[in-house]
């Protein structure tokens, strides 16, 4: 009882890790990268789907984002769906495809990204933090239903804040790491 609780624990705080890198990867850093716009939803033919589910993304050079939809008509559709994203990126409609030149980062905007990411690495924190209550809330129920005992439940505590504490050693490290990345110029 109390090991299946822990690796389900384990699962919610990979999961948020997880989560918080999928979000990192979304920042603009300066770099072009496919994840900055893949989400995207386009409103093709009164649908919307996501533009890697429209297009094919590539990135031609650091600094270049290439869009090319699978159908010529939707050009259009794509350019405005990245404009209305606001992710400060201007695309351009070269009638093959969309390109998108990344702009540089300013000191502010480095900053700005910077706080994000810290923002993301508390949110995941938290998540961790709710993954392990609910773990402890189990533990606590299933001895009060005399599944397990009162040493099964502070043992597992132990275990669980071990685990806990591996996981926010690897937010802080995935932050740290993004945020130096960010930061140079």
């Amino acid at each position: 009882m109390v090991d299946n609780t822990i690796q389900t624990a384990k699962s919610g705080f990979q999961a948020a890790v997880e989560r918080m890198k999928d979000e990192f990867k979304k920042l603009q850093v300066g770099r072009a990268s496919a994840a900055l716009v893949e989400g995207v939803m386009v409103d093709v033919y009164g649908a919307q789907q996501p533009m890697k589910a429209v297009a094919s993304i590539s990135i031609p050079d650091p600094k270049t984002i290439s869009i090319q939809p699978w159908d010529k008509n939707v050009l259009a559709s794509v350019e405005k769906a990245i404009v209305a994203a606001n992710l400060g990126l201007n695309p351009m409609n070269n009638g093959n495809s969309v390109l998108i030149n990344m702009p540089p980062m300013t000191e502010e905007r480095r900053t700005d990204v910077a706080k994000k990411v810290r923002e993301l690495s508390e949110a995941a924190k938290i998540s961790v933090r709710n993954v392990r209550q609910d773990a402890i809330n189990a533990m606590k129920k299933a001895k009060d239903d005399k599944q397990i005992t009162e040493d099964d439940v502070f043992s597992g505590e132990k275990k669980l804040q071990d685990s806990v504490d591996e996981a926010n050693k690897q937010i802080e490290e995935s932050a740290k790491t993004k945020e130096q990345d960010i930061m140079t110029v």
